[in-house]
């Protein structure tokens, strides 16, 4: 195989990966947005029961199972904790808004 022939299949084997990395945002986003709809009725069933807007020990377990998941997964468990955690900060934050 040539040099511009190695270079040519190089840049197809990237243009397939960047295509299957905007398929996984796009699924990210989604996923997302659909897991949000569902937080936010939490929260206004949350309000109309005072109920608090955190969870503590939910929270702790979704962390737990998240990095087992994560470690099935091969994805670094820390990361995937970070990322449960920004989530959970948001969703308090939402639930609290609509605690007001």
């Amino acid at each position: 195989m040539s040099d511009t022939d190695a270079t040519l299949r190089a840049a197809q084997i990237l243009r397939d990966h960047r295509a299957s990395i905007d398929r996984l945002d796009a699924i990210l986003v989604y996923t997302l947005a659909e897991r949000f709809k569902h937080t936010q009725a939490v929260g206004r069933l949350k309000a109309e029961h005072a109920l608090p807007p955190s969870d503590p020990a939910r929270e702790a377990r979704q962390i737990e199972r998240l990095e087992a998941l994560a470690k099935d997964a091969d994805l670094d468990p820390e990361f995937a904790k970070k990322f449960l955690n920004f989530i959970i900060s948001e969703v308090i934050r939402h639930h609290e808004k609509l605690q007001k």
